[in-house]
């Protein structure tokens, strides 16, 4: 039994340490996205502010510990045997969801998979019990902690409504009063709007955070919770005067804002969210000394009603641990920066490459709130509209118009970024004074998304694809929620009937699953990166520089085109379905990649310089000719997928020998325009364009073959249709690259022209 037990200390604690790191790469969004969105601080000095938060934070996140105790099930009616299998259940299914979530880049609530978890796992062995003992059903609630819980659930659905209705109203409120020229009325709205914030801010860090911290006596920790509003009076009294002595000084008080936001959600982070991380294995420890500590217990009958007792507190140095786990994970997470990146392509001032595609509820939601602001308008006095829109004029978007933007530039302003901070912290504080385990995740990122609705960031050229964005990742909450029940409640049953055995398959299985999804996501960065086609200002100016990007992308185009015709001719004469649905996969790729390229040429039109802009007409219809091309493509694939998929008759020998012909003409032809274009040698352009005919003349004599077997011996339609299919799909294939060729030529004539 002691072997056993140091084996599951050692499991928890890998395990602790494996989810507090894939937890910071999904919460990190929480209390990083305002501060990196805004640009108002350099990103090591946020980093650096951000590490001193986690660090302070937790060390204030013990009195958060008993939800992993006590908050969700009945510890007296489990063994020490069931409460062990329920955190080891618990602690594999968190890791594993987390890691998923990381890995699409979605932020996701690590407090309501916890929960989840724990209800699930709970209820699994309490159904166990129940069977085995053949015990009534309706005692099945008197395992779990029906009040708590269902307080717990009820608070986090509500903080959603609650978070992103006030973030909106007061981002209103604050825009209404600054404008987005902000930077006139620092001295004087500034000063009150910087007392109120750091206000807010100070509350949460004094209430919330000294209330909880352990080593604190009893009587301080009583004074603050009787002071409260004396508490709160008297930091904005102070915070307006150190405000008004800031902006005094000529230091912008939105940069103090941010800086200090981010400390306080930071701390908010550890403190609040470090339960979902070690509170499982904390409490598995305490576990573990209760019982050492009950000479002769038997795990299968000694009962956990010690774990209720709310005077056992984590241990100050564990905290310490793992708020330093924490900071290194939140440096060297590249996980982070994906789930970074969703918030903040889905507040963005600006529009560009949206990250998330529309859909009916989106289109229908923009679509009512459109209709209203129709009605409003007509409605509302012409003085009063006109006043309001001064207000939310934004001199970011007219420069943008005449300028690229850079990465450089922040996605938002400081007044949004501080609104964000201090909204989020107030609602936070309140919530974990109540103790609470509400969600961060929830609070900052509906109150991100009400900032920005209110910020009119989401204006008719990006509303359908935010809306769909946001209702992407709240979906993934409810997922989340089901995905942790189901898992933990499966993982705790295997657990408690399989023991020593299921413990190590379920290690393997979720080490096997780390890696892959770890070389799957770094093969992401890295084809991201390939992906990139150098269209920013900095890296497309001149003629010459044009000329360089689209020889590349086309060069790269053929390249795969010649690979994904073989391919889908091969497989379908093969009759192979796994190659065929690979292809594509992959075929789709390459369009998403041309149709992010696309995408990206408004900025990439506005960064040419005077010399070069008559060449953007080239790229931007030689862009048009490859999207046909791979259009092409995907629909032969398609229909051979089809085919294959729906067990029709396989091609004739006849067909597929011609077929295999024109692969190997149209594979020659292709690689010798890839060789062209990859090393910018056309002096041999004339004749690429020439050997076109040919394959042309043998695609019609093709043509005509099937015809004459239609008159003569051909009995099946459906193989017909399919080799029609392709062979005319590949005719528009030899037209497209064949107009892209000319294209080039005319180019090449102009480009010398202009040279002379």
């Amino acid at each position: 039994m002691e072997n056993y037990l140091y084996l599951v200390l050692i499991t928890l604690a890998v395990l602790a340490i494996i989810d507090l790191m894939v937890g910071v790469s999904n919460d990190a969004v929480n209390f990083l996205n305002s501060a990196i969105g805004s640009k108002a601080i350099p990103f090591k000095t946020i980093m650096i502010i951000a590490s001193l938060g986690i660090l302070f934070g937790s060390i204030f996140s013990s009195g958060m510990m008993e939800i992993a105790r006590s908050g969700i099930y009945v510890p007296s009616k489990f063994t020490f045997d069931d409460v062990m299998a329920i955190f080891l259940a618990v602690m594999i299914t968190d890791i594993i969801l987390l890691d998923i979530f990381n890995y699409f880049g979605l932020p996701t609530s690590t407090t309501v998979s916890i929960v989840f978890e724990l209800l699930g796992a709970a209820i699994s062995l309490a159904i166990f019990k129940i069977v085995m003992t053949d015990g009534s059903w309706a005692s099945l609630p008197d395992y779990i902690n029906t009040e708590k819980a269902s307080e717990i659930v009820y608070s986090i659905l509500l903080s959603v409504v609650i978070s992103f209705s006030i973030g909106m109203l007061v981002q209103y409120i604050s825009r209404v009063l600054f404008t987005f020229q902000f930077e006139k009325k620092l001295k004087t709205v500034g000063v009150f709007f910087g007392g109120i914030a750091m206000a807010a801010i100070t509350y949460f860090i004094l209430i919330k955070g000294l209330k909880e911290v352990t080593f604190l006596g009893d009587d301080i920790k009583l004074w603050i919770k009787n002071n409260e509003l004396l508490l709160l009076a008297g930091s904005f009294i102070v915070c307006t005067i150190i405000s008004f002595i800031i902006t005094r000084l000529e230091i912008n008080i939105l940069k103090v804002i941010i800086g200090i936001g981010t400390f306080a959600l930071a701390l908010s982070f550890a403190g609040n969210d470090l339960v979902n991380f070690i509170g499982v294995p904390v409490a598995a420890i305490q576990s573990i000394e209760i019982f050492q500590n009950s000479p002769g217990a038997n795990p299968d009958t000694f009962t956990m009603d010690a774990l209720a007792n709310s005077n056992i507190v984590a241990p100050l140095w564990i905290l310490l641990c793992a708020g330093i786990v924490m900071v290194i994970t939140l440096w060297t997470s590249k996980k982070a920066k994906t789930v970074i990146e969703t918030e903040m392509s889905l507040s963005n001032q600006s529009d560009g490459n949206e990250k998330f595609e529309p859909n009916f509820l989106s289109r229908t939601i923009v679509r009512g709130f459109i209709r209203v602001g129709s009605v409003l308008s007509y409605v509302m006095p012409k003085t009063l509209q006109s006043n309001l829109d001064k207000k939310f004029e934004n001199p970011m978007i007219a420069v943008a118009q005449k300028k690229a933007k850079s990465k450089d530039e922040p996605m938002f302003d400081m007044i949004r970024a501080s609104v964000n901070l201090m909204v989020a912290s107030s609602l936070i504080a309140l919530g974990t004074s109540m103790k609470l385990p509400l969600s961060t995740t929830y609070v900052t990122f509906m109150v991100a998304m009400g900032s920005a609705f209110a910020d009119r960031a989401w204006g008719r050229e990006s509303a359908v694809y935010r809306v769909s964005g946001v209702f992407h990742v709240i979906g993934g909450w409810f997922v989340t929620a089901g995905c942790a029940f189901a898992g933990a409640f499966v993982f705790a049953y295997f657990l408690k009937v399989g023991g020593i055995v299921t413990l190590v398959i379920a290690l393997v299985v979720l080490a096997l699953l780390l890696y892959r999804n770890a070389k799957s996501h770094d093969r992401k960065i890295k084809a991201k990166a390939l992906q990139e086609l150098n269209l920013e200002k900095s890296d497309i100016i001149s003629l010459q520089q044009v000329m360089e990007t689209s020889a590349n992308q086309i060069s790269e185009t053929f390249s795969k085109a010649n690979i994904f015709y073989k391919d889908a001719i091969d497989s379908l004469i093969k009759e192979d379905l796994e190659s065929l649905s690979h292809n594509k996969k992959l075929v789709k790729r390459l369009m998403n990649d041309l149709n992010s390229t696309n995408n990206s040429m408004y900025n990439f039109i506005r960064s040419l310089d005077d010399t070069s802009v008559k060449g953007s007409r080239y790229y931007i219809i030689s862009l048009g000719y490859l999207q046909d091309m791979i259009e092409n493509l995907a629909v032969i694939n398609s229909n051979a997928l089809d085919h294959v998929d729906n067990n029709h008759k396989p091609l004739r020998i006849s067909q597929a020998k011609d077929l295999k012909y024109v692969v190997e003409q149209l594979g020659a032809w292709f690689s010798k325009i890839n060789m062209a274009y990859k090393r910018q040698d056309f002096s041999k352009m004339d004749s690429l364009i020439e050997e076109r005919e040919g394959i042309q003349e043998y695609i019609n004599l093709l043509l005509d073959k099937q015809i004459d077997r239609i008159r003569t011996s051909e009995s099946s339609p459906k193989n017909s249709r399919l080799y029609f299919s392709i062979l005319l799909e590949t005719n528009e294939l030899l037209s497209s690259t064949y107009k892209l060729l000319r294209l080039h030529k005319e180019f090449a004539s102009f480009r010398r022209r202009n040279q002379q």
